[in-house]
């Protein structure tokens, strides 16, 4: 029997990842509050793994009646030059942030906390990837934030939308950058004891 996959954010772009592969999560948003100070006085790779924790344990508390479930909390910054650049907020943050990125490169995070209901275990993991930017001119940059696009995803820009012809170069994985890595939830799954079809049923063709 298949494992349900609860997924413990409201990101599209998450669901669209698990979905490629042939998953159909179940959507259970956390509602934690990612600003705390405690929280953002974290360096950036141990602040997306503590929130990836806590937003899978807030989704298992709340949800007793789970049963048979891997629930995946996921959180995702970007690190650069030492600092953690979440979500800009708004467009006056955005255009300062494309202006401080262009033509450099930072590091996104994105931690991966499962929880096997059933075994009452779980297991944490991250997905690193080097991210380089094209220089962007004024006119660029203006459109692009123009999208609406860079307010609301971790380091302003995302690999899957308006903002791929100025990411250049990347050195790891292209779905931990969207914001779940698929190789990592296979590793935590391997270390959950269960194998890959288990997640991913494999569908006979007659």
């Amino acid at each position: 029997m298949s494992k349900q996959i609860v997924l413990a954010s409201a990101s599209p772009s998450r669901k669209r990842i698990l979905e490629s592969v042939g998953i159909t999560p179940t959507i259970k948003v956390s509602g934690v509050d990612e600003e705390t100070p405690e929280l953002l006085a974290l360096p950036p790779a141990d602040l997306v793994i503590a929130l990836a924790i806590l937003k899978a344990h807030t989704v298992f508390k709340n949800s007793p009646e789970l049963a048979n479930a891997l629930i995946i909390g996921c959180d995702s910054t970007f690190e650069f030059e030492g600092q953690s650049l979440g979500k800009p907020g708004s467009r006056e943050n955005a255009i300062e942030r494309c202006h401080l990125l262009s033509g450099k490169s930072g590091y996104l995070h994105t931690g991966h906390s499962v929880i096997d209901t059933d075994q009452g275990i779980e297991v944490s993991d991250i997905s690193t990837s080097k991210v380089t930017f094209a220089k962007m001119s004024d006119a660029e940059i203006n459109n692009y934030v123009d999208t609406g696009e860079p307010l609301q995803v971790a380091g302003g820009f995302t690999l899957d939308g308006h903002s791929a012809p100025f990411i250049t170069h990347i050195e790891g994985d292209p779905s931990g950058i969207i914001g779940l890595s698929l190789p990592t939830l296979r590793k935590i799954t391997i270390n959950l004891g269960l194998a890959w079809s288990e997640i991913v049923p494999v569908k006979v063709t007659p």
